[in-house]
């Protein structure tokens, strides 16, 4: 919701060197985090990269980008 991860695309190479398409998914979470504006939990879908920035920013400023993408919150 935050970063915009999505899947990485590449291949498995394997011992013959064959090489067969893999899809390299993102570590996505679910957390749920306390918005002291609004009096509610938020339970926001971020990868592990997105968990550190909310740690980095704060849940507010963090909430306020997702919605300023056009995310419901």
């Amino acid at each position: 919701m935050l970063t915009g991860a999505q899947p990485g695309f590449g291949n498995t190479i394997s011992h013959s060197h064959r090489r067969t398409s893999r899809r390299f998914n993102p570590n996505i979470q679910s957390k749920r985090y306390w918005l002291p504006t609004e009096g509610r939990h938020v339970r926001l879908r971020l990868s592990t990269k997105g968990i550190k920035t909310v740690d980095t920013i704060g849940v507010e400023a963090a909430v306020a980008r997702i919605r300023a993408r056009g995310v419901k919150v």
